[in-house]
């Protein structure tokens, strides 16, 4: 994972629908990798991690992994 500021007025960010509040993560996609940017401070540096990282991620998150964080 790196962080950085990037263009981001340049990349179609994806957030959850369950984002009421305008305090959520968005995510895009920028060639081989993904971002993950705070759609409360666009401005603010992003986070960047390879696909494979990316699905093991959301693999984690469907099986439960992270459900003690929150």
């Amino acid at each position: 994972m790196s962080t950085y500021e990037a263009d981001q007025a340049n990349l179609a960010w994806q957030v959850s629908r369950t984002c009421d509040g305008g305090q959520c993560i968005g995510v895009a996609r920028r060639g081989d990798a993904v971002l993950i940017g705070n759609t409360s401070d666009p401005q603010a540096p992003v986070s960047e991690f390879t696909v494979s990282e990316w699905q093991q991620f959301l693999a984690g998150v469907k099986l439960g992994d992270f459900d003690k964080i929150a």
